[in-house]
């Protein structure tokens, strides 16, 4: 394991362990953020823990092809009961997702000082936000960092069914239409499986950041 210092600087993907921890310590400055990211690279830590950085042996993409949108999603999207924008309420999502409570888990990783840093990203046009409204209350949403080419997602919630799939659906369509190459979502867990993410090996991941557009 590297710990970092003041130096902006990451190891190798390849000197992770074999969960995919390569780092610990250092800040969360935008410039380190955005290096790690640019790097296959992301942050996952709990509060009153020291930064931790992952770099996973296999990285849950979704490849734009294989969006699994169910017919029973396809029925309910046709009737058009949301209103979904993009990046108009980004403190907003972070903030649900912050909080949402969640199926297994005690608490969040989003910790205030992990809310600051995105926030700040925000503003300097690198982090993104899918909002989902319904009558005028924001019900689902997701923010994730914008490489240009790869969205990287990092949260989603849902305050009604079906809000986060349709937030998510409705990104993917959206980087296929921009162009993008793909839409990492980082760690794998059946919801996304049963959105079409699916696990490829980290040296696969690495290979589509590293190309050029």
């Amino acid at each position: 394991m590297y710990f970092l210092l003041k130096e902006l600087y990451f190891p190798p993907v390849e000197k992770a362990d074999r969960h995919g921890l390569l780092a610990i310590g250092g800040d969360l400055s935008p410039e380190r953020l955005m290096l790690a990211y640019r790097s296959g690279i992301f942050p996952w830590f709990q509060e009153g823990e020291p930064i931790l950085w992952w770099a996973p042996p296999k990285r849950m993409v979704l490849f734009f092809d294989e969006l699994k949108v169910s017919k029973s999603m396809r029925l309910l999207l046709q009737k058009n009961p949301f209103t979904i924008t993009f990046n108009q309420a980004f403190e907003q999502v972070i903030h649900h997702c912050r909080h949402i409570v969640r199926k297994g888990e005690t608490e969040t990783w989003i910790t205030p000082e992990m809310v600051e840093a995105y926030r700040e990203l925000h503003r300097l046009g690198h982090a993104r936000s899918v909002e989902v409204w319904q009558d005028g209350e924001l019900v689902g949403g997701l923010y994730g960092i914008d490489l240009g080419t790869i969205f990287c997602g990092e949260s989603m919630f849902s305050l009604v069914p079906n809000a986060s799939k349709a937030a998510f659906i409705f990104l993917a369509r959206k980087l296929q239409a921009d162009g993008y190459r793909l839409l990492d979502a980082q760690l794998h867990n059946p919801h996304l499986a049963s959105l079409g993410c699916r696990e490829i090996p980290r040296t696969q991941f690495m290979d589509l950041i590293r190309t050029p557009r």
